[in-house]
């Protein structure tokens, strides 16, 4: 094996949002994580949303809500596709 051309591989502490701390060994050192294993919802079974930046509230907003006129309107066009038929 060739010197002085690997990374050095030390001990590093992960740190998860939820507070858990993970000791472990990587070339990159220690750093922190937003979801780790104990807070996932695939590895927990619960429901959890993660919103970045407010991106599923803005979603509602713009979607979520439809006016009384464009309700109407729909309800004219099936009514009228009703009686022709």
């Amino acid at each position: 094996m060739k010197e002085k051309i690997h990374p050095k591989y030390q001990e590093a502490t992960i740190e998860c949002a939820c507070g858990n701390i993970i000791q472990t060994r990587s070339t990159r050192g220690s750093f922190k994580v937003d979801i780790c294993s104990n807070c996932h919802p695939f590895f927990t079974g619960k429901q959890k949303l993660v919103d970045s930046a407010g991106r599923v509230e803005r979603f509602r907003r713009k979607y979520g809500r439809i006016s009384k006129a464009s309700k109407e309107q729909g309800e004219s066009k099936d009514q009228e596709e009703k009686q022709e038929a």
